[in-house]
């Protein structure tokens, strides 16, 4: 890979780590299924109106939508609503390698190497060391709910790959006119027509220009810059090449947390990371040449924790 396509993998990794911080900043103000519902419609309402739909089954476009837009984004909000910290959210999202290989075995019927599994062995057991940690100092809750996330963001994957779209980037666009009527549907009956009212009113308040700048953060350097750049990569080097590159990010968002909210990793939090790091390279890393190719058409591939 060129030195300058390098530097383009490390921008994507530092703009999606610094994603979670921009999260955090708009639920200080919005409420998550809201905040949900308002992310998203932001990206469908140009999309639909000025780019092409891809040419890809109605079904697979849904279920990546609901997968990877409604289901991720719905509990990894939630959870960080109630208390998951920053920095290890951008860490457990990074479950959905490992899920996203189990989901393809059971319903796709794609081989698993020894090697895989052993990956997905030492990322449970990361997983594992980071859900007993948030157990011992606090409620589980939040945890199992970014796991739960995980979890949508794999079956958005499994969507996204049966879908074969020839230009993944406007998939990931169109998706977005997804979740946007679910959340606000659900929005409504669980955080009710006041609370999100008064999140749209009270422009006074100390958090309200801050989430509103982490939700502009979110929509055009999380998604529009970080994906569109993510798939342009994908699209010139094979995915062995470029899918490690996403394992900074929860460096990236664990550093972000601690500078900029103060945030403390425990000691077996820092071993349980390093464990899914590793886990998770392990598992999805291509063993082999991995020189410069020639350019070719665009792949569907799991996309990394954008968040």
């Amino acid at each position: 890979m060129p030195f300058r396509h390098v530097l383009a993998a490390l921008a994507v990794a530092l703009m999606w780590g610094l994603n979670f911080i921009a999260i955090d900043a708009s639920l200080a103000h919005f409420p998550p299924m809201f905040l949900v519902a308002l992310r998203f419609a932001l990206i469908a309402v140009p999309t639909v109106l000025l780019v092409p739909r891809p040419d890809v089954p109605l079904r697979w476009l849904v279920g990546y939508g609901l997968g990877f837009g409604t289901v991720q984004f719905a509990f990894l909000y939630w959870g960080l609503a109630t208390g998951m910290p920053v920095g290890l959210a951008s860490l457990v999202l990074q479950a959905s390698g490992p899920f996203t290989m189990i989901l393809g075995a059971t319903f796709l019927r794609e081989r698993v190497s020894g090697r895989q599994i052993l990956g997905i062995l030492v990322a449970v057991g990361g997983f594992t060391l980071v859900g007993w940690q948030r157990a011992e100092q606090a409620s589980a809750i939040p945890f199992l709910l970014t796991l739960a996330g995980a979890l949508g963001w794999a079956i958005g994957n499994i969507c996204n790959r049966q879908a074969k779209a020839a230009n993944p980037f406007h998939l990931t666009l169109w998706m977005s006119a997804v979740p946007p009527v679910p959340m606000l549907a659900l929005a409504l009956v669980v955080e009710g027509p006041a609370r999100i009212g008064d999140s749209l009113t009270s422009w006074d308040e100390p958090t309200a220009v801050g989430a509103v700048v982490g939700l502009l953060y979110t929509v055009v350097i999380g998604t529009i810059a970080g994906s569109g750049l993510w798939t342009w990569l994908m699209a010139r080097h094979r995915a062995g090449v470029v899918a490690p590159f996403s394992m900074l990010v929860p460096v990236v968002g664990m550093t972000a947390a601690w500078i900029l909210l103060g945030e403390r990793v425990s000691p077996m939090a820092a071993i349980g990371g390093v464990l899914v790091v590793g886990g998770v390279l392990l598992g999805s890393v291509t063993l082999g040449r991995t020189a410069r190719e020639p350019q070719r058409r665009p792949e569907p591939a799991p996309e990394p924790a954008s968040a």
